[in-house]
């Protein structure tokens, strides 16, 4: 699925969103949510932020700049961060190609996005650039369950799904951290080994290392 195909998707999806979330949301993708924001700090840049679920979850201190390639869903998250009466700047973009300088923010978060991504890889190293490097970059993401079973018959399923929903539920968001060039510091897997919670940043440039 292109990227237009997948903006038109959530342009279908953003109104009812939410509540098809609702569920892993209630069994604990809340608490996830909470506590992996509460590492957020100084110039925050949320990228796929949708209709903002994250935003009342973090750190009062944080200037939030959020962006998503869908104005659909930009449009109820910006309807959400008034209602939390949250300052928070908006941007229509692609989170392949960031549009700001290398290393504007402190912190780059994205959350359940890794898998509807068409380059991934180029994705998060975008994120990486656009982060400092004593920076954080901070995901939460779903993708093949390390319970065998379970991820054998993701494999079967997930060309159905990703026709579906834009959604390939059987990437593995770890090792596509790794290709970006990105260092994880902290991994956690749960929800029957399908959710990575992973705290990385930027590896260090040859410069740095001498």
């Amino acid at each position: 699925m292109n990227n237009k195909e997948l903006r038109e998707k959530y342009r279908s999806m953003a109104k009812w969103y939410d509540w098809a979330e609702g569920i892993p949301e209630v069994l604990g993708l809340n608490l996830l949510r909470k506590k992996l924001m509460k590492r957020a700090f100084g110039r925050v840049l949320e990228v796929a932020a949708g209709t903002g679920r994250n935003f009342k979850y973090y750190p009062a201190k944080c200037r939030l700049t959020a962006v998503d390639m869908s104005g659909a869903m930009l449009g109820f998250a910006q309807k959400k961060a008034k209602d939390l009466k949250c300052s928070i700047t908006f941007c229509l973009m692609d989170a392949e190609k960031l549009g700001f300088p290398d290393q504007s923010f402190d912190t780059v978060v994205s959350s359940l996005s890794t898998c509807t991504f068409s380059n991934p890889v180029g994705a998060l190293k975008e994120m990486g650039r656009v982060c400092r490097t004593d920076g954080r970059i901070l995901l939460l993401e779903h993708g093949r369950s390390s319970w065998e079973k379970i991820g054998r018959w993701q494999d079967k399923g997930a060309p159905k799904h990703a026709e579906m929903l834009g959604c390939h539920w059987n990437r593995e968001p770890l090792d596509l951290v790794r290709e970006a060039h990105l260092v994880p510091f902290t991994f956690h897997r749960t929800f029957f080994g399908m959710v990575q919670v992973i705290e990385a940043m930027r590896e260090p440039v040859m410069s740095e290392k001498s």
